[in-house]
Formats: structure tokens, sequence, C-alpha cells
């Protein structure tokens, strides 16, 4: 199969509307919303209706009398003002779940693979990660996890903090804590904050630091491997995190800001050269004319600063050039908050106007919004302070152990610890992603670590009860072929079906939610079935087919859930 359902459904739509002389008419196929419309609704006949001035319902009847869905659907039938309602053929549906056990990607088809970068997590490396990091780090994680699954090539790219003044400041505190014999680089908050009160209170020292900073970008060998040394310290800190978290980011994924260093002139001066940059106030500046204030002026976008100092501004452009020039990127997405909106949509139209961007290369901003506490205010401790996602993690996971030794008490430690990390961190991120990431989100520990509803543990619940079928069955026929008889298999087969086009959805709409919904649907119709057909009182070929039901559900589930970066357990 090399289209998902909706479209096949809809070229086949399409073929019929062209028959009738409606060419440009779209087919327009939707999941339909309630059983008694079938289980695809076809919506592109009224306004074709419209176009022809014909009654909507008599355009569907020769729509309908051209539409070719043999082998595919049980029953077309039209409803209201002109829909047209198609109903799946359950031998239709099983063949494509026999399709699908068979097949290494599972029958979802591969659209023509493009190069993606995917710009994520991107923590700032003069402290620790905290959970304003969180978002952007599974985010970014569970798109490039199903981009490759779906055939493209992704290119993982961790835009670090890691050059400006503020590392001057701790480079040259690292020199007088290593001459006092006092390196705590373990701690990088302490190490940051003493730092950052030597800066303040010592003009001394801050006469130093600034010094330390001509030398870094100078590159001053000393200054550099005493740089280099912070670096190497605070991503390991980032690395032990992505660990815990079984986020695929690696260390050569990483290109700072400072990869682009050598760059920034030569952007300031192609810019000018190219009258986009004028001087304005002694800094070099691009007044964009599709962004106006209020006043209906073009809007200032600094790329130097008065002095000469550079700003993320100038980076960006910078990495543009290098994503455009080097990695020939087709597509690129900028996972970062979404408060940075404003700055991306000036950054884009700048990368286009001066070329750096190819008419042929996309440039995607996935913004998300804030994670909030249960007061509804961005989310702190309970003092007031920033969350260490390290402390967050940690969290999830006790708490998460003392529910499983609740319902396993004779269980073994270990297992209970195994089990725990699973369950918390799974919790933690997919109480994330199964929020519109457009939205800001409250952090509630009891919803999250539910089972029952939409949360991690129900769907890592309802792969294990799979799993606990099959530990019971002796033997069964591994190859024989499903055959749908029940309309709770039929239902189960189309919720299998549609696994293709949750993906497809997320990787071009760039929102995981939607996979999370598809999975829960998913787990729910399981659960109908598993409630209305036996599976092991079943006997012979029935017996075999739901297993073999069980078997790619299991299958959808586990991979489903890979792709959101969560594991999955045999044994709850």
């Amino acid at each position: 199969m090399n289209q998902t359902l909706i479209e096949l459904l809809d070229t086949r739509v399409r073929a019929a509307l062209a028959a009738v002389d409606c060419p440009d008419a779209p087919a327009v196929i939707q999941p339909a919303g309630r059983p008694e419309f079938g289980d695809y609704q076809a919506n592109g006949v009224m306004g074709a209706a419209k176009a022809r001035k014909m009654n909507p319902r008599q355009l569907a009847t020769e729509v309908l009398a051209k539409l070719d869905l043999a082998g595919i659907a049980s029953k077309v039938e039209i409803a209201g003002p002109g829909f047209i309602n198609i109903t799946l053929a359950p031998e239709y549906l099983a063949g494509l779940s026999n399709l699908a056990l068979t097949d290494a990607n599972m029958g979802v088809p591969h659209p023509p693979a493009q190069r993606v970068v995917v710009d994520y997590s991107s923590p700032n490396l003069a402290k620790e990660m905290h959970v304003g990091h969180l978002r952007s780090t599974i985010i970014g994680d569970a798109l490039a996890r199903v981009l490759r699954f779906m055939g493209h090539e992704v290119i993982a790219q961790n835009h670090v903090g890691d050059w400006g003044t503020q590392f001057g400041m701790l480079t040259a505190y690292l020199i007088e804590a290593e001459q006092a014999g006092d390196v705590a680089l373990s701690d990088l908050e302490d190490f940051y904050r003493r730092a950052k009160q030597r800066f303040d209170e010592d003009e001394v020292f801050a006469t130093h630091a600034r010094e330390c900073v001509v030398k870094l970008q100078g590159g001053d060998a000393q200054v550099n491997a005493l740089w280099q040394k912070f670096l190497d310290v605070s991503l390991h800190h980032c690395e032990a995190l992505y660990a815990k978290l079984g986020v695929g980011l690696k260390r050569e994924d990483v290109r700072g800001e400072s990869a682009y260093n050598d760059d920034l002139p030569v952007v300031v001066a192609d810019l000018q050269a190219k009258g986009l940059a004028v001087e304005s106030e002694g800094a070099q500046v691009v007044f964009l004319d599709e962004f106006k204030n209020k006043d209906g002026e073009a809007q200032a976008y600094i790329v130097q600063k008065q002095g000469g100092g550079y700003l993320y501004a100038t980076t960006d452009l910078a990495a543009v050039r290098y994503r455009a020039g080097t990695l020939h990127a087709d597509r690129v997405l900028y996972v970062v908050d979404a408060r940075q909106a404003l700055h991306f949509q000036q950054m884009f139209t700048l990368s286009r106007k001066a070329g750096y961007a190819p008419a042929g290369m996309s440039l995607e901003h996935v913004g998300f919004g804030v994670m909030l506490g249960e007061d509804g205010k961005p989310f702190k401790t309970r003092s007031g302070g920033t969350v260490k996602l390290a402390d967050l993690l940690e969290e999830a996971e006790q708490r998460a152990y003392a529910l499983v030794s609740e319902k396993n008490q004779e269980m073994p430690a270990e297992e209970r610890a195994v089990i725990a990390k699973a369950v918390g961190i799974g919790a933690v991120k997919y109480a994330d992603l199964s929020k519109n990431r457009n939205s800001d989100y409250v952090f509630s520990w009891d919803s999250m670590l539910s089972f029952e509803g939409n949360t991690a543990p129900y769907l890592q619940y309802a792969y294990t009860r799979i799993a606990s079928v099959f530990r019971r069955v002796e033997t069964f026929d591994t190859r024989a072929p499903i055959i749908i008889n029940d309309e709770a298999e039929r239902q189960l087969a189309l919720a299998l079906a549609r696994f293709a086009e949750a993906l497809q959805t997320v990787a071009r709409e760039t929102m995981p939610h939607f996979l999370c919904a598809y999975l829960y649907e998913l787990a729910t119709q399981f659960m109908r079935f598993y409630e209305a057909c036996p599976v092991l009182k079943s006997e012979g070929s029935v017996r075999d087919s739901r297993l073999r039901l069980c078997e790619l559900t299991a299958r959808t589930l586990k991979t489903g859930l890979g792709l959101l970066g969560i594991e999955t357990l045999e044994q709850m």
C-alpha cells in the first residue's frame, strides 16, 4: 500500500468528481464523526454543486454512480445535504492488517524523502537544564523519531548557548577557582551563582572577565582550553538527562552559537553589500517593511550592536546559511518557545530576502506554550525558584515507584525500580506531548500518573495486558490470516489502519498530540474488542485471527509509544 486510507479515498472520489465534469472540486475526506455516518465522509460535493448551481444531492448521486470503491467499501451512501458516507469492507480492513503484520514499516507508506533539520533542546550551557527545556527537548525528539520512521533523513541540531560575555565571566572564575584549588563544577548552578556574584561585586574580576571574552574570541589557547573544559562538564550534565529522558541527542548533534562565530562578520558585511543592513545609532540594522509598529514604521532587526557585538539574531542567520549551504536541508524545524514567534518570523523573512534560504527550503517555527503549576502560574519550586529538570525527573521516578510498590508489593525492588523509571518518565513526557503544543498546560502529578484516561500509564498498561495474553498462549498459528466477522473486530482493524494517517499528520503539522490521541483511541478500541470478542476461549481460525489482531495492536502501541520516546513494559 503506497497511500494512507484518506489518500486512497481522496484519489477515488476526485476521479469520480472529474468524471462528472468537476475536475477541480476537492474531495475533502475525513473520518466520520459518528458510527452511523460510516468510517469516512466525503464533503467536497456541496462546494462543487454550488459552483455549478446544482442540487448537492443530485450531484452526489452522479458522483456515486462514478465512484469505484469495489473491494474497498461495503457500503457507500448519500446523507444530509450531499455528504457521501463510506463504510470500509471487513475483507479490505483484514487485508490491511495482514499487510501491516508482514511489513517492516507496518504498512505505513513513505512520502518522497526529505532532509530535515530539527533544531531542539538548545540549553544554555552556563547553567543546569531546568523545566523550561523539557518541552523543546521531548517535542523535538518525538518529531525527529516520527520523521525518521516516515523515511526522511533527519539531522538533529542542538543549538546550545555556549558563547558570549557570560562565558568570559565563567572562564575567569574557573581560572580563579583552579588557582585556589576550589573547582566545583559538579554543581553548575552554584558555580554560575558564585561567578555572577564576583562579576557584580568586584570590578577587578569583571575587568578580567571581559578580557577573557576578548581572548576567547581571539582564540587564546589557555582560555579556549578552560572554556572547553567548562563546556564538557556542562554537556555531560545534559547528556545524563537526555539518557534518563530517552532522548536521542548526542554530542555530535551539538552545534552551538560558537560554531557560527567566524561567519557573523561575513553575514553583516553581506547584508550591508546587499543594501539590507544600514547604520542606525551606531548599530547595524535591517528595517523590515513586512513588520510595522503601531505607527506604521518598519521594525528594526538588529544584526550588530553599537560597539561591534553580535546578537543571537545574527547567529540564527548564520545557522540558516549553514543549514542551506552545507547541510542542504529541505526543511528546518525550530522547536522553540512560542514567545519567540516574532523573532522567527522576522529571521525567516530576512533569510529569504538575503538569499540565505532558497525558495525550496521550508523554515518552520515549532512553537510551544508554557508549563504551568496547578495554581495556573509558571511552574516553580515551592520557594518560587526554577525547577531543575534533574529534580523533576527524580521525583517522577519516586512517585511512580510508590505507585508500583502499592500495586506489586511482592515484586523485587529491582524490578519495581525498572517499572517506575518507565512509568514515571513516560508519564512526564506523555502529559506534555498529548497536549496541543501551542497551548500552555497545567503540570499535575495526579493526572499524569493515573492509570485511567489519556495517560502514558494507561497506554503502557494496555500493552502489558496484551503481553499477558500471549504469556497464557501455548501455541497458535503465527502466520494465520486475520479474518473479520464481528463489528468489534472491524472497528479495531479500522483503528489499526489509521496508524499511517496519524503519523502523516504529525509529520506534516509537527503536532505530536495527534499521535497521542490516536494511540489512546487504539487502546480504547482494543479494550472494547477484548470485552466483546473472547480471544483465548475462542477456537481454531477465529482464535488465531484474534491473536493476530492482538499481536498487531501490541506492535502498533509499542511502535507508537516508541516514536514518542516512551518505553513499553511486558509486565507492570
